[in-house]
């Protein structure tokens, strides 16, 4: 029971201590891009001490599940990892860990499920108030401006994403403001970022309890708007979008002393208006690099025995 055991608490001791290294980090804000594959790659390797740690838990409490798992491996590697003197435990955590793994699927499930439902409900809105043209097919590249006093766009994504703006958008966004609000959202649909907020969202709901979780889904949150911003400023500059933010957000009360659901524009414009350089192509190397082996770690603490029994 020593690997599951090592396995466990190498995922104990990354959602504790890689969150807290992350917050202290300054990086992540000027490069989000690789902060959000940090993150994965963090969330990545405590799911994976997870499911090998329950993998080998049940191979040492059921014969059945033993034979399937080691059933290429010579003898030597087998007895290399002690499974016949794991005592009552071995199941307990084998099953624990299992409806941990089922419990996260159904929280994934119901996640999707759920954000398909509003997609559905948004759509079969914006067809009322902006029904399509005589003609006209809904297509990725279809903009849709509706009658509004409040500013705002958004990118309604699913299989024909689209792009929704407000008529009080359309008239306070000035200049190259209004393309690179634009090109902010298709930076959201083309990295998909409606995907990482699913998986977090999922994760930070299902257990409540796990704190690297619920810093999981408030860094995607806040990290996906930053890499948009990043994508548009590239291309029209961080004056622009900086001033498109205001523009949008200025009559919700985001730059008065009260918080509000928008607290994090104010930041986003001042990271804008900042314009801290990046890092250089090698440190952003490095630290893709070091992210990826994160996952790696794992995966070497459970197959060190049977290679060493090999050797």
């Amino acid at each position: 029971m020593l690997v599951p055991a090592a396995l466990l608490l190498l995922g104990v001791l990354t959602a504790a201590f890689a969150p807290r290294l992350l917050a202290r980090a300054d990086w992540p804000e000027r490069e989000p891009v690789v902060a959000l594959w940090v993150w994965q790659c963090v969330v990545a390797a405590v799911l994976l001490c997870c499911a090998l740690s329950m993998t080998l838990s049940a191979a040492a409490a059921w014969h059945a599940v033993r034979g399937r798992v080691f059933a290429p491996a010579p003898q030597g590697v087998v007895e290399a990892y002690a499974l016949g003197t794991t005592g009552p435990w071995a199941a307990a955590t084998a099953l624990t860990l299992a409806g941990g793994g089922v419990w996260t699927a159904a929280m994934l499930t119901r996640e999707i499920a759920r954000a398909r439902t509003r997609r559905r409900q948004r759509r079969a809105e914006l067809l009322v108030r902006s029904p399509l043209l005589p003609g006209e097919e809904p297509g990725p590249d279809r903009l849709v401006v509706l009658e509004g006093e409040r500013p705002d766009a958004w990118w309604l994504p699913g299989s024909t994403p689209q792009l929704v703006i407000t008529t009080a958008a359309l008239r306070r966004l000035k200049g190259r403001q209004l393309d690179a609000v634009l090109a902010h959202e298709q930076g959201h649909a083309e990295a998909r970022h409606d995907w990482l907020l699913h998986c977090s969202g999922a994760l930070a709901n299902g257990f409540p309890q796990v704190p690297v979780f619920a810093a999981f889904q408030a860094e995607m949150h806040r990290l996906v708007e930053l890499a948009a911003d990043d994508v548009a400023s590239r291309r029209f500059g961080r004056l622009t979008i900086a001033l498109a933010l205001v523009e949008l957000n200025e009559d919700r009360g985001v730059f008065g002393p009260c918080p509000t659901s928008h607290a994090q524009v104010p930041q986003r414009v001042h990271r804008l208006l900042a314009a801290a350089p990046r890092l250089t192509a090698g440190h952003r190397l490095r630290l893709t690099a070091t992210a990826a082996l994160v996952p790696a770690i794992p995966l070497l603490v459970t197959f060190v025995p049977g290679l060493t029994a090999l050797g």
